[in-house]
């Protein structure tokens, strides 16, 4: 579910000024909104591609997903590294080149005649690498972009671009489907990651502080250096505690989503149209929580509200097990917006509170930390799902997978910050 004491960070405006007035963050922000937009259109694109245009089955379509998230796995904590070391916008922007190109030769390929599950498969994981790089170079970028004092501010305004993404993606991308086939879709992919780049290329900073600046001689071997943001998480108490929190949460979220469907549809007798309305619901919850998520913190205080986010709401996950066929299914879509409120707020909170204690220089590798360890656990929680969906049954293994959940907000619960109001003005 997730994501500074050294060099000084300077906002690009005031901070009396309105973030979404800040030039340098409306670009970086403008950027990322056009490109989650086009991830989600491609994210129903490509296994409809596999599925009707290549005629792949169950398992095929299944290694699509492992594709998409084995790189966070492999290649975060080498991301890292680089991210540290190179310009952080220069690296963005040749991702979302490459990302472009792999996107509009699929139609192309097509138009050809050569289009083939494992040219989807190579595009697939081929684009999962460059989306790892991308990921971790943003989230070291903009702190830089916000500055400290409006970064709980920045991080809402990225979760609503992705959570105003899940709502209207699917819907778009189906009506694209639906008029130009699925191949000739990932055109608009392939433009979304092209006006990423353009905005990127016209952000203007001052030069950072790199790793390389603070090194005194030689350079750290590489092990060490990849393990570098790892150790400045297992020397912060509650860095380690919010870490075991999101992983947590990932692994019994990821089991829960590998069977949700299927219990909507086998289950509740839900249709089509019905568990569109879920899920659109349930994207509604993460918008809310996004506009007023600064005013919440402000109120309830930036340290608090991350063990507040994920303890309060966790009654409301009970609804999703509880959901009845008819209209009992939307149940389900308002215990899925619980979830997805306290999904945002808590990623807005949590992501804030790292980027505000870690130094500038190491932030590249403590972010590729993080995403290591709590996105490598979904393909596990994936395989737990449906293995305890098939034992138990789908009703019971939602029971267990809500209350897993929410057990996650023990971590954080009974951390450090359960004595803390706010962020500290200097490390921890």
């Amino acid at each position: 579910m997730i994501e500074q004491k050294a060099a000084p960070v300077v906002a690009d405006r005031p901070v009396s000024v309105p973030l979404w007035r800040s030039r340098n963050f409306a670009l970086l922000w403008g950027g990322q909104t056009v490109g989650e937009l086009g991830s989600r259109i491609s994210g129903v694109a490509v296994p409809l591609l596999a599925t009707t245009t290549l005629e792949a089955s169950v398992f095929q379509v299944s290694l699509l997903s492992f594709l998409t998230w084995l790189p966070y796995l492999l290649f975060s904590l080498p991301a890292g590294i680089l991210a540290d070391r190179i310009d952080q916008r220069k690296l963005m922007i040749v991702c979302d080149v490459v990302r472009m190109t792999l996107m509009l030769s699929l139609p192309l390929v097509a138009f050809a005649g050569h289009l083939s599950l494992w040219y989807l498969y190579v595009v697939v994981g081929v684009g999962g690498v460059f989306t790892v790089l991308f990921n971790v170079a943003y989230k070291s970028m903009l702190p830089r972009l916000a500055g400290p004092d409006r970064l709980v501010d920045a991080n809402a305004k990225i979760v609503m671009s992705q959570d105003f993404a899940e709502l209207v993606g699917p819907t778009v991308s189906g009506f694209l489907i639906g008029l130009v086939g699925t191949a000739q879709t990932f055109f608009s992919n392939g433009v979304a990651f092209l006006v990423s780049a353009l905005t990127l290329g016209l952000i203007r900073e001052e030069p950072r502080a790199r790793a390389e600046d603070t090194e005194d001689g030689g350079r750290v071997p590489l092990r060490a250096e990849m393990t570098e943001g790892l150790g400045f998480i297992r020397s912060r108490p509650i860095l380690l505690s919010i870490l075991a929190c999101t992983t947590t949460s990932n692994f019994f979220v990821i089991a829960k989503s590998s069977i949700e469907v299927t219990f909507l549809v086998r289950t509740l007798h839900a249709s089509t149209l019905m568990v569109g309305i879920v899920f659109s619901v349930s994207a509604v919850g993460g918008l809310a929580v996004g506009a007023v998520a600064g005013r919440l913190s402000r109120r309830i205080g930036t340290a608090r509200i991350i063990w507040v986010a994920m303890a309060v709401p966790g009654p409301l996950y009970m609804l999703m097990p509880a959901a009845r066929p008819g209209w009992g299914v939307l149940l389900y879509g308002l215990g899925l917006a619980a979830f997805s409120a306290n999904v945002g707020l808590y990623n807005i909170a949590a992501t804030s509170y790292l980027q505000h204690i870690t130094p500038a220089p190491l932030l590249g590798r403590v972010n590729a930390a993080f995403m290591w360890v709590c996105l490598g656990v979904i393909p596990l929680g994936a395989l737990l799902g449906g293995a305890l969906g098939s034992q138990l049954g789908l009703r019971t293994t939602l029971w267990i997978c809500v209350l897993g959940t929410w057990s996650a907000s023990l971590f954080v619960l009974f951390s450090p910050l359960r004595t803390m109001r706010d962020m500290p003005a200097e490390g921890e």
